[in-house]
């Protein structure tokens, strides 16, 4: 007897433009699924629409900034069901916190924090009403430790984690639908070049570093057997053993580790990097 074939879902994907967002959209495509493509760029969400298109999917493109809550409600509200909805829009920045301007804080922490809250509000109210969906946050392992120059990004998923477990808390009352965490540790992604920087040396993922591939694998797998968090990179767990077991050796050798794996020689001099608006193509 012939095996039942999977219903194509529809996967909404915010960030989806570069990085994890944009490997994520294209494992869902080669997975056979439809997405819904959401980025501050049009330009950059136009090629991986192509490329998802390439792989057989039904592909729509929405131009929308995940700072901007009506147009998320919006968002949420149009076309069809919404089976997975997964966020990993983000910026970052470095520089010690009292170097790094107010603005440029707040709003990393507004990106990162409270854009990701105003997605699950509208992605919940849109699974509230169909009775089902998963909901994905892109946390990080920096989510469970601490690392200098790098405040703004690590208060936003610390306190992303606290949202992702409260959620999960209130959504017992509705056994299908599911919040989930994908923590990854370090991956090649434009995220570090594009950030915003006070150090006067580019960032760089500290190693060891996963592609995202990798990583929109395990979004993947937790879309179809939801959980509450998965943890990506062999030295995850490492980390937050050290950080938790022995704070004083952790809190002497990560400054040193940071400036020597966390930051490249490339010099660069101070700019706000992606945390207001795109950057311009390459």
């Amino acid at each position: 007897m012939a095996a039942k074939r999977r219903e194509r879902r529809v996967v909404m994907v915010t960030g989806a433009s570069s990085g994890i967002g944009r490997a994520t959209a294209l494992a869902f495509a080669r997975n056979g699924d439809d997405v819904v493509l959401a980025a501050r760029s049009p330009g950059a969400l136009d090629l991986t629409a192509a490329e998802c298109r390439s792989l057989g999917a039904r592909v729509r493109v929405e131009p929308v900034d995940v700072n901007d809550a009506p147009a998320l409600r919006r968002l949420a509200g149009s076309g069809d069901r919404i089976d997975v909805w997964v966020h990993t829009a983000a910026v970052m920045a470095y520089g010690r916190f009292e170097e790094l301007p107010a603005d440029v804080f707040e709003q990393v922490v507004r990106t990162d924090l409270l854009g990701a809250a105003a997605v699950a509000r509208a992605a919940l109210a849109r699974f509230r009403a169909q009775r089902s969906g998963v909901l994905i946050l892109g946390g990080s392992v920096l989510s469970f430790i601490a690392a200098p120059y790098m405040s703004a990004y690590i208060t936003s998923k610390w306190g992303l984690r606290g949202l992702a477990r409260v959620l999960q808390q209130e959504t017992r009352d509705a056994p299908d639908i599911h919040v989930c965490l994908i923590d990854p540790g370090g991956v090649d992604t434009p995220i570090y070049r594009s950030a915003a920087n006070y150090t006067g040396r580019v960032g760089r993922p500290p190693p060891p570093v996963d592609r995202p591939a990798k990583v929109a694998s395990a979004i993947v797998g937790l879309a179809a057997r939801p959980r509450r968090a998965r943890s990506v990179g062999l030295a995850n767990r490492f980390m937050r053993i050290g950080f938790a077991a022995l704070p004083p050796v952790y809190d002497l050798l990560v400054g040193p580790l940071m400036r020597r794996a966390g930051l490249s020689r490339d010099p660069v001099g101070a700019h706000t990097g992606n945390v207001f608006a795109p950057l311009p193509r390459g």
